[in-house]
C-alpha cells in the first residue's frame, strides 16, 4: 500500500504541467465525492428537513433575493 509520504514524494517530483493535471484531477476527484454524498444524504432523507423548512420560508414569502445576501444590499 503507498503511504502519503510516498505520494507526496512522488508529486515533488513531477514538473510543472504535472502537478497541474493532478490537481485539477484531485478537483475534479472531490467535487465527484461531495456531489454523491449530497445525492446519498437526498435518497437517505438527510436534507428532508432542510429542504421543508426552505419550502415553508418561501410560501411565507420569508426569503431575500440572492443578490441581497450576496452583496449586502
Amino acid at each position: 500500500m503507498t503511504t502519503l509520504i510516498e505520494i507526496e514524494t512522488a508529486i515533488k517530483q513531477l514538473n510543472k504541467d504535472q502537478v497541474l493535471q493532478l490537481a485539477q484531477w484531485l478537483d475534479e476527484y472531490l467535487d465527484d465525492n461531495w456531489d454523491n454524498q449530497i445525492k446519498n444524504d437526498f435518497k437517505e432523507g438527510k436534507l428532508d428537513r432542510l429542504i421543508a423548512k426552505a419550502e415553508a420560508d418561501i410560501k411565507a414569502n420569508n426569503v431575500r433575493n440572492l443578490d441581497e445576501v450576496i452583496y449586502n444590499n
